[in-house]
């Protein structure tokens, strides 16, 4: 198994169907992504059951508001045991500040830059540049992130290497958007295999679909692992 870190996203719409994945899974994952639709459903107590069956919680919001309530969102995070909690680096510098002087010990602060599910044609609505730009505009979000006090960010693998050059060795870079070679894409488009994000600089990936859809959520875990492992 890989000693770095590989984070199965708990993308549906009940606890029950957590919870059963979680068991489908074992031992093998220590760390679980809890989104909006999850979050939703199931309340901040999704996070402490998740954390009695000895995994870690990887709270995927996104927050996107004021300086304030971002800053009181991270803190009551920490406090129901989060260990990565994700914001939108377009929410500023201010509100970047409030979160990272919010976030506790323990709970690592990570900074959404440009998501996976975009394409070019939206790359070039919100930001005037193409997909081939992407990383230079996730590698300037990033250094504002850790300017700010971010522990990390959130990119492709395709911004991974930009960003690694403009924030350096230290802070954490998890990727979405992974996926075993010949998978569907589903609704990403900047996608890699776990071995080109780890190669790339990432030292988390996230894995969905391609696990918590298969028939053996534990063998299609174990074959991203070793994938990740063939090419260390």
């Amino acid at each position: 198994m890989t000693s770095r870190k590989i984070i199965v996203a708990l993308d549906v719409p009940d606890r029950s169907r957590a919870l059963a994945l979680v068991e489908a899974i074992g031992p093998a994952c220590d760390t679980y992504k809890v989104g909006l639709e999850l979050f939703a459903a199931a309340g901040p107590s999704i996070v402490g059951e998740l954390r009695e069956r000895g995994t870690q919680v990887f709270l995927d919001l996104k927050l996107h508001d004021i300086p304030n309530q971002v800053a009181g969102a991270v803190a009551r995070a920490g406090e129901i045991g989060a260990a990565y909690l994700t914001v939108h680096s377009l929410g500023g510098r201010e509100m970047l500040r409030a979160a990272a002087r919010a976030a506790p010990p323990g709970l690592a602060l990570l900074v959404v830059t440009v998501l996976t599910s975009l394409d070019s044609r939206a790359l070039g609505e919100l930001f005037g540049r193409d997909v081939d730009d992407a990383a230079t505009e996730a590698g300037r979000l990033a250094l504002i992130a850790t300017e700010e006090g971010a522990h990390g960010v959130v990119c492709s693998a395709a911004e991974a290497g930009r960003i690694r050059e403009s924030v350096g060795p230290g802070p954490l870079v998890v990727t979405p958007g992974v996926r075993p070679t010949g998978s569907p894409l589903h609704d990403q488009r900047r996608v890699a295999t776990a071995a080109d994000a780890f190669a790339a600089g990432a030292t988390h990936i996230v894995v969905g679909r391609t696990v918590t859809q298969s028939p053996d959520p534990a063998e299609a875990y174990a074959r991203i692992a070793a994938e990740a492992d063939a090419r260390r």
